[in-house]
């Protein structure tokens, strides 16, 4: 039997700009996707047990599968060999935490295992990357590469079919958020191609947003690196507008966020495609932390406790 597992993450700055070449930052959570494969004679058969939102496992089969044979022929192997798939551990299947990345970053590593492949990190993230189109149809890369490498991260997309850029950042400790669920699954394959759509039709008011957007991720860089919270916090509240100005966001969304700065969060935004899914309040310290979770859930809302920075599994 072959192991893996993939951290989960939250982007802090340049969701959706991403896609078209604006840096971003990334950071894994304390959770992760755990994967189990075993060779079977007969055909692919998957077994998710990850607790998820409603309806995530049914809206997300048809693109698992899917992810799954490109992952296959990616490392140049026989798309329909029969493998038998368990899924699970304590990341959460919400929209927004990268859970099909983590996802494919598990897997990828409990078949190199399982088949004696001996693939290195920088192969799992290009395989778990060709499995990301299943989801996202034109993903950015940064969803990957934080799963299958963990820490915190500054990630830049070359547009023009080159190297990625990633740089390892560090922050002098750990800091707690929270993450709220709206409880609806999004489609994040949709919401880039709606992004791209807007945007060629309206490059003028697009245009300068993602030179806004540009701006902002270098910002929340220096902040981070100068571990200043509550600068970061107030880039990440920025940083939500800017994505609501896309029109990325959502009425849950823009709730949750208002909920999280009511309570004292030092700043929040939406984490992901949005449309749905989740959003993410820095809220440095468990009494904070709990202060929002608990007003979050007080409203019927599901949250994940956990931390950015984390550089283990």
């Amino acid at each position: 039997m072959g192991k893996g597992s993939g951290f989960g993450k939250v982007i802090l700055f340049g969701e959706h700009f991403v896609v078209h070449g604006v840096p971003g930052i990334v950071s894994a959570i304390d959770s992760a996707t755990d994967a189990e494969v075993t060779q079977t004679g007969n055909e692919l058969a998957i077994r998710d047990e990850r607790k998820a939102a409603k309806g995530y496992a049914e809206e997300k089969r048809l693109q698992q599968i899917e992810s799954i044979e490109r992952m296959l022929t990616t490392m140049g192997l026989d798309p329909k060999l029969p493998l038998k798939i368990w899924v699970g551990g304590t990341l959460l299947g919400f929209s927004g935490l990268g859970a099909s990345a983590a996802s494919s970053v598990a897997i990828a590593r409990a078949i190199s295992e399982e088949l004696n492949l001996k693939l290195t990190g920088e192969k799992i993230n290009q395989i778990a990357y060709e499995a990301e189109k299943a989801y996202a149809g034109n993903p950015s890369g940064i969803d990957n590469t934080a799963a299958t490498f963990g820490g915190l991260l500054w990630f830049k997309k070359n547009i023009s079919g080159g190297q990625n850029t990633i740089e390892k950042l560090r922050i002098r400790t750990p800091a707690e958020i929270v993450i709220g669920s709206t409880g609806k699954v999004a489609n994040t394959k949709a919401m880039v191609a709606g992004v791209a759509e807007r945007k060629q039709k309206n490059p003028q008011k697009y245009d300068a947003l993602f030179k806004q957007a540009d701006a902002l991720s270098y910002a929340g860089r220096k902040a981070l690196e100068a571990y200043d919270l509550k600068k970061v916090g107030a880039l990440m509240n920025e940083n939500h507008r800017l994505l609501q100005e896309i029109e990325v966001s959502s009425r849950e969304l823009d709730l949750l966020v208002d909920i999280a700065r009511r309570e004292g969060a030092f700043g929040a935004k939406l984490t992901g495609g949005g449309g749905g899914g989740c959003m993410v309040a820095l809220t440095p310290g468990k009494e904070l932390q709990e202060k929002v979770a608990a007003a979050i859930e007080k409203e019927g809302y599901e949250v994940l406790r956990t931390k950015i920075g984390v550089e283990k599994i």
